[in-house]
């Protein structure tokens, strides 16, 4: 009878441990399926971010690529003002004179003034603009109405190298080689030499170098002793090199 209880309960041991066995098989799958739920979500978490500091990276190289060329553009810009104003300080060391009386001007072929008082006033208040106002936005039109009003003006070589030099800072090279191209054009103009040596800077520019080697020629061919003609030889000895 003993015995018998014992197998009873031996045999129910078993059934409670394969019952037991069998729950715990699905428990431990469903486990698994949500550790690989949870591991797949991490992973597409994990790729998310990459993308974002992917993005992140580009857009601070785009970012430092903008920075690097606005830092290119001022460096321009200053190097064009900086040139301005040598330009000018160079410029000013030639004052304009007042105009003398009518009755003092001569007929001389070289006579730096005009009869026009009107015509004095308007030069000497474009000059000034640049001298002594700083006003160069301003200077450029007056010099341009100057040009205008008074088109066989005696002040039309100084005042076409002033206008040259003005859109030549600002980068206006098409209309700075107009302008540089009138004052050439006056054999006896105390400018022309400077006009011709900006003349071949604005062909080295655009890369006609052709044209540019034959300014500077002409330069050093008309003006042997002048600055201009060392300045037009330098550039004539780089441009040989390439």
């Amino acid at each position: 009878m003993n015995s018998n209880k014992i197998m009873r309960q031996f045999a129910l041991v078993l059934l409670v441990g394969a019952a037991t066995q069998v729950v715990a098989a699905p428990a431990s799958a469903a486990n698994l399926q949500t550790l690989e739920r949870m591991l797949e979500a991490q992973g597409q978490a994990q790729l998310q971010v990459q993308r974002q500091l992917d993005q992140m990276s580009a857009d601070l190289d785009n970012i430092r690529g903008k920075v690097e060329r606005n830092s290119y553009d001022i460096k321009q810009m200053k190097e064009r003002q900086r040139q301005l104003y040598n330009d000018v300080d160079q410029l000013s060391r030639q004052p304009v004179k007042a105009a003398p009386a009518v009755k003092e001007v001569t007929k001389a072929p070289t006579e730096a003034y005009s009869k026009n008082m009107s015509e004095n006033d308007a030069y000497q208040n474009a000059v000034n603009l640049i001298l002594k106002k700083k006003d160069y936005q301003g200077a450029t039109k007056a010099f341009q109405s100057f040009l205008t009003t008074y088109p066989n003006s005696v002040y039309k070589p100084n005042a076409s190298y002033w206008l040259g030099q003005l859109h030549f800072a600002q980068n206006d090279l098409a209309q700075a080689a107009q302008n540089f191209g009138v004052v050439a054009s006056i054999k006896d103009s105390s400018k022309r030499a400077d006009a011709l040596l900006k003349l071949g800077v604005i062909a080295e520019r655009g890369n006609d170098t052709v044209k540019a080697m034959s300014y500077y020629a002409e330069v050093v061919k008309d003006y042997p002793n002048s600055t201009s003609a060392k300045q037009a030889q330098s550039a004539l000895a780089n441009l040989s090199k390439h």
